[in-house]
């Protein structure tokens, strides 16, 4: 393990040097590319390059839909990975999914058998080019049955871990992963992660929408990143997708989902301010909550009169248009304007125009 701990370090160290790193996927569909005339369908390959500096990493992807370690072989598509595949690259190897198709002779492959014998030719080709090859275990199914979300690759996914060990082979364990993620997401909040179209007639608990195939990304890369802390340097985006145990939700202060309607009052102008006004108190009532965050419309010719700041504000402006005075200033508003007053400053607005002037506000309590 610390051999391979030290590839991988020598691989980022050189990232940072010379030229791009070129990161090449062995893989199914889960991890193919795919066009437009296949949206939304999405492999979390191609979503990857989106997480990496493309002048210290560059994606190389060769995955295809319906290969497994087999049939990947067989069609030559290897000896291609073969023909580019030099030192100081890295190797991404992910097959489970069609490998487990026993009705398929050309694909099938024996979790106790030939699958780690097929998985150790290519961590062995990655070797013998001066590569660094990356097992990474094959992504969970979004498939429930009576409430529990299935393990389909539970026995590909313990033979690819025993090679791992076996042979110090780096490993990110995209099955538990993903699990963890789907879990995490329920059945129905899963859904639009992967190709569940009625207007197609897809219901697919295999393959990704971008929205999945990102996200699965994501944690590949975290979990890359957890055996090399040194690639986070060449990120280009976050990787706070961390699915791991959380603490216990406080009971007493629980998360929520409301509606503006719930919480909607009719009101005049605040602080002297003229004509109708609509207030949203969001969350008033949440317990232990740091700051008030609340929607406000002003009809028109309402507004919000002159008066001092003792606290931070923000006024967010949603849509409308509005004439706002800070310190003695004015500022005609629009759509997308945000408003920061502090503590010894004061300010007013009115509304202006035949539309409402619709605006967010968040302050602490």
């Amino acid at each position: 393990m610390r051999l391979m701990l030290s590839l991988l370090l020598l691989v980022v160290t050189c990232a940072a040097q010379a030229a791009p790193v070129r990161v090449f996927i062995a893989g199914d569909s889960t991890a193919a590319e795919y066009g437009p005339e296949r949206a939304p369908q999405a492999g979390w390959g191609q979503a990857l390059q989106s997480y990496l500096d493309p002048a210290r990493f560059e994606v190389r992807n060769h995955a295809r839909g319906g290969r497994s370690t087999r049939s990947f072989i067989a069609e030559g598509r290897l000896d291609a990975i073969a023909a580019e595949l030099r030192a100081g690259d890295i190797l991404l190897i992910q097959f489970g999914h069609n490998d487990a198709k026993f009705e398929d002779a050309s694909r099938y492959t024996d979790p106790d058998g030939d699958y780690p014998v097929f998985l150790q030719r290519y961590v062995q080709l990655a070797r013998d080019r001066g590569a660094t090859p990356v097992l990474v275990t094959p992504v969970a199914r979004l498939l429930y049955d009576f409430g529990s979300l299935l393990d389909t690759h539970g026995r590909y996914t313990q033979a690819m871990k025993a090679l791992a060990e076996r042979e110090q082979v780096a490993l990110v364990d995209l099955n538990a992963s993903t699990t963890a993620w789907i879990r995490g997401l329920g059945e129905q909040g899963a859904r639009p992660y992967f190709l569940f179209v009625p207007e197609q007639g897809k219901a697919d608990g295999t393959h990704f929408s971008m929205a999945g195939a990102t996200a699965v990304a994501c944690l590949l890369v975290r979990g890359w990143s957890e055996l090399q802390p040194a690639l986070r340097q060449a990120l280009v985006r976050d990787i706070d997708c961390d699915v791991g145990p959380q603490p216990a939700a406080d009971p007493a202060r629980p998360s929520q989902v409301v509606h503006e309607d719930d919480v909607r009052r009719e009101q005049p102008g605040p602080h002297g301010g003229a004509g109708p006004t609509t207030a949203y108190p969001l969350f008033a009532d949440a317990e232990g909550l740091p700051f008030v965050l609340r929607k406000r419309v002003l009809h028109k010719g309402a507004g919000i009169g002159l008066h001092p700041q003792h606290k931070d504000e923000i006024y967010y402006v949603v849509s409308g248009r509005g004439s706002y005075v800070l310190d003695g200033q004015q500022h005609d508003v629009r759509a997308g304007h945000a408003l920061l007053t502090r503590p010894g400053s004061s300010h007013a607005l009115q509304q202006v125009g035949e539309d409402d002037l619709v605006l967010l506000l968040a302050y602490p309590r």
